[in-house]
């Protein structure tokens, strides 16, 4: 990976709700983790931010305070550099600024992650797809499949940091169907890198404690409950990542959880043909 361009100095497209402003990032410290309103059990040293009710849908008042004290926490990790564990609609996953070139090395480390394994772009909404890629389908088929549990791997743009998967002109773009990260991005105001919150070759994360060993490696734990039931295999497949970067046909890469229904809407509805 190539010499680490500054990760300081991003967009600033906050929210006014949330009162973020572009002020010093050096406050964020190394190893932070923030203590939840209520106390729960922690690995020493770590500290936890739970999201009110459930992180998957947006809080309402009087819930909104903690809703807005989470993203502010995390926009602040975020542009400090740091790697944040969030909550997705399939999985636990680590988080970061694609534009930062130190972050993304910090997640392949912390993960024991082989650098030649692509890392996924988060995005907040459909239409910052054309931004980052260069799209050869219907954007009725990425309405179709966005938000949810799915990836769609296309050629990526310019607009991407060169750092970023430098070993491949694809990129897979997530935007999951889950209100705090959707929030948390377009916060932010930039992609985010994104991948599964274990160590490589381990099992997935359907709730924080099964990645406690993560944690004092990590600048923020947004804890937004059990992903599912907690317990359920067909979380645990992650995203279906489908590659749509061949004009009229996909690939299945990953089978995920969603196959079926994916799947169906790219043939019946679209008409793709599989890539073989």
């Amino acid at each position: 990976m190539s010499p680490a361009r500054p990760c300081r100095g991003m967009r600033a497209a906050v929210a006014a709700s949330v009162g973020l402003s572009e002020g010093p990032a050096g406050s964020a410290r190394r190893g932070r983790l923030l203590r939840p309103p209520s106390p729960a059990p922690a690995a020493p040293g770590a500290r936890l931010l739970r999201l009110p009710g459930s992180g998957a849908v947006r809080a309402a008042n009087p819930e909104r305070a903690g809703w807005t004290e989470a993203l502010r926490a995390a926009v602040a990790e975020l542009r400090a550099g740091a790697v944040v564990a969030v909550p997705t609609d399939t999985l636990y996953g680590l988080a970061c600024s694609a534009s930062c070139s130190a972050a993304l090395g910090a997640v392949y480390r912390l993960k024991g992650r082989s650098e030649d394994k692509p890392l996924a772009v988060c995005l907040g909404r459909v239409a910052d797809v054309y931004r980052y890629c260069h799209v050869r389908v219907p954007e009725g088929l990425l309405k179709d499949l966005l938000p949810g549990p799915v990836t769609l791997v296309l050629e990526r743009s310019k607009e991407l940091n060169k750092d970023l998967n430098p070993f491949t002109p694809l990129v897979g773009i997530r935007i999951p169907d889950h209100a705090f990260i959707q929030d948390l991005v377009q916060v932010f105001g930039g992609p985010l890198a994104l991948t599964s919150a274990n160590l490589s070759s381990q099992a997935s994360s359907l709730n924080v404690e099964e990645f406690q060993d993560l944690w004092p490696q990590l600048s923020l734990v947004i804890d937004g409950g059990p992903i599912g039931d907690g317990q359920s295999s067909e979380y645990r497949l992650g995203s279906t990542v489908v590659d749509l970067s061949v004009p009229g046909k996909f690939g299945i890469l990953r089978p995920g959880c969603a196959l079926e229904s994916t799947t169906a809407i790219l043939q019946q509805k679209y008409g793709l043909l599989p890539l073989h």
